[in-house]
């Protein structure tokens, strides 16, 4: 069935068929960059720094072992804007492991200095080196998170990622103000022996009426600029259903490649719909999903994600129980909550001062030997240990899996 967009685009005042040929462009450029990368088989993602020509990750990146017996290999997509380029660096530090690749964001918002500030720490962690899976955006998206420029950034950043790595199996998109509460040990433990189909993704039917129409001016310019806001009536779509959940998810690279390369209409057609939606990133991915026959009982209604409890209503010891006792693999979004995540990097991560997380891969030592001192390369990067963090991780995905079907979706 063809997914007929007239009924809702007919409805549209000037004002937001501007941004949705804005987004229809967007859309385009997108698609072309994704064409192009697997057509011509470039170096990997450079950071364009004026004072050199080399590289972020200046080495190829070492291929990890797939298959049955091995664990998988999770994509990151890590964002953020001005002043947080030491946030991404801590982040990025506490999800890190060999196996994995990383694409790192700041925003048009960010100054030069922020991103050759992290794309310097790159060039200079000797892991990051050796294995060559981490890289930098050379030039920051202008975007809104509550705009339709954040959908089309987390795309362009899946395109990138397909280019620069083909053995990816799940990407993950995180912001500055999140971080993990389990080792990438536990997390490629708990997802080793799940179907590689799966998505992670909070969704719900939603049958409301929106009648905010946003013009996100960050799809047509370099710099970030904040959305703005038109009345306008917009008719409900008869040719999908909308959903809407969580921007943060676990997704299938099968999936990413769905949503990227578009392989039928019913994504551009979305990418469209949601030009002009306050808050596009809650509807885009669960709508094309839950609308997607292959992909709408490959479904897990959770993003394995725990919100951080405000330090208004508990303290921080019971901040940090409910956490960890969660058994999620990631939380935000955290505050000025230095001594929380501190804590989280010394009871959960094992992670030095300054140092990566601690994993198997690390060379010398065994288990417990390996959180006391600063990892070195060299280890086996194809093997991970289970801690008592990912234990709960485990047990969460468990009761979760059972119920891989799109919920509140028409069969």
């Amino acid at each position: 069935m063809a997914h007929s967009s007239s009924s809702w685009l007919a409805a549209c005042s000037p004002w937001s068929a501007f941004a949705t040929l804005a987004a229809l462009m967007t859309g385009v450029l997108v698609l072309s960059y994704v064409s192009s990368s697997f057509l011509n088989q470039q170096a990997p993602y450079e950071y364009d720094d004026p004072a050199t020509t080399a590289a972020v990750a200046s080495t190829v990146a070492l291929v990890p072992r797939k298959g049955i017996g091995y664990p998988p290999v999770f994509a990151y997509y890590i964002t953020g804007g001005h002043g947080d380029s030491v946030r991404v660096t801590r982040l990025l530090k506490a999800v890190y492991h060999p196996r994995n690749r990383y694409l790192l964001h700041l925003d048009a918002g960010a100054g030069a200095y922020e991103r050759a500030r992290l794309a310097n720490y790159v060039r200079s962690e000797q892991a990051f080196l050796e294995y060559g899976n981490v890289h930098v955006v050379g030039k920051g998206d202008a975007l809104d998170g509550r705009g339709p420029s954040a959908v089309a950034a987390v795309l362009r950043g899946a395109a990138i990622l397909m280019r620069i790595g083909a053995d990816w199996d799940w990407l993950v998109n995180m912001g500055a103000a999140d971080y993990p509460l389990v080792t990438q040990d536990d997390l490629l433990h708990a997802f080793s022996s799940l179907p590689r189909d799966l998505n992670f993704i909070e969704h719900r039917a939603d049958s409301e009426t929106h009648n905010v129409v946003v013009l996100d001016q960050n799809l047509l310019q370099s710099t970030n600029a904040e959305i703005s806001f038109s009345s306008g009536h917009r008719e409900k779509p008869d040719a999908f259903e909308l959903f809407r959940g969580s921007p943060w998810s676990i997704l299938s690279r099968g999936f990413v490649e769905h949503c990227v390369a578009a392989t039928d209409n019913l994504p551009r057609t979305l990418l469209m719909y949601f030009s002009n939606t306050l808050d596009a990133a809650e509807f885009y991915f669960q709508t094309v999903m839950a609308n997607t026959p292959r992909f709408r009982n490959s479904t897990v209604n959770h993003s394995v994600r725990s919100g951080v409890p405000p330090p208004q209503a508990l303290d921080q010891r019971a901040r940090y129980d409910a956490l960890v006792g969660s058994g999620a693999a990631f939380a935000g979004r955290f505050g000025d909550d230095e001594a929380l995540l501190q804590r989280i990097d010394e009871e959960v991560l094992r992670r030095p001062l300054d140092g990566v997380t601690p994993g198997e891969w690390c060379a010398g030592g065994t288990g417990e030997e390996r959180a006391a001192a600063e990892c070195s390369v060299g280890g086996d990067i194809n093997a991970v240990r289970q801690g008592a963090a990912g234990k709960r991780l485990a047990s969460l995905i468990a009761g979760l899996v059972g119920n891989g079907a799109c919920h509140g979706c028409k069969s």
